[in-house]
């Protein structure tokens, strides 16, 4: 039986900062894709150091058709999903591994890994933050991405999710000013995505949604057990909840003031 082979497949623009650490991580795979959105720092010099495969696609679609892309210019027969600010630890690479190089190969199951996202100098272990399970591991020719512009999440179907071991690092929040533009940016791109699916919301509904996000953080996910940090996320996700809410409202607001 042939070797099975692995791509790891990242989408970046101007990850200068992070990058290096990331593909450091994922060094080890038969190959590295990296497509980027029109980079202007030295992410591409960073990448070729790396020996990543480099490509471009410079008209933003959206975060699932970015990775759909991004996919298909990678040959091996398994996909490894990585973002910038990720990095693969010794034990999920391991698992990987066993999986990629096993003899015995499933194309009805995907793959899950537990992700420990970082925030203002700590790895959360509550707050809906671990063990954060993500798909990122699956067979290349037959799973893919959707076409969400944010939240996006491979389509897999009926496929078995397995659970592999080992943490899949996540730098998500370093900076608190970057990270709420980011959040703000994600609000406006899932109400642009939800007004084009013909959805709706009022004033009440970001309110009691906004509420209900607090909620679901600092208790039913424990983020009490984080201390001031869990506190903090609860009101951030409660935040971001509201702004999404109020975006798909507003955006109905101008349309009803165009016509």
């Amino acid at each position: 039986m042939d070797k099975k082979r692995l791509s790891v497949v990242i989408i970046a623009k101007n990850e200068a900062e992070l990058l290096a650490d990331c593909l450091q991580s994922a060094q080890w795979a038969d190959e590295i894709i990296l497509l980027d959105s029109g980079s202007t720092d030295s992410t591409l010099q960073i990448a070729q150091q790396h020996d990543a495969k480099i490509f471009s696609h410079l008209e933003w679609l959206g975060y699932g058709k970015q990775r759909q892309i991004a996919q298909s210019h990678a040959s091996g027969d398994y996909i490894f999903m990585i973002d910038a600010d990720e990095r693969i630890t010794p034990e999920l690479r391991t698992s990987i591994e066993q999986i990629v190089h096993s003899e015995a190969h499933h194309p009805e199951q995907v793959y899950s890994c537990p992700r420990r996202n970082y925030f203002l100098g700590r790895f959360m272990r509550h707050s809906g933050w671990y063990p954060d399970r993500v798909i990122r591991l699956y067979q290349n020719s037959l799973y893919r991405y959707n076409n969400n512009l944010v939240h996006e999440s491979v389509d897999y179907g009926d496929a078995q999710v397995i659970p592999l071991n080992g943490d899949l690092l996540h730098l998500t929040c370093r900076d608190y000013f970057v990270f709420q533009r980011k959040q703000f940016n994600y609000a406006e791109s899932w109400a642009t995505q939800s007004y084009q699916r013909g959805k709706r919301a009022s004033m009440f509904s970001a309110v009691t949604h906004s509420a209900g996000a607090f909620f679901k953080t600092w208790l039913l996910r424990r983020g009490f057990m984080d201390g001031k940090h869990g506190f903090l996320l609860a009101c951030i996700n409660a935040q971001y909840t509201f702004n999404k809410y109020a975006a798909l409202w507003a955006i109905h607001q101008q349309e009803n003031i165009s016509k």
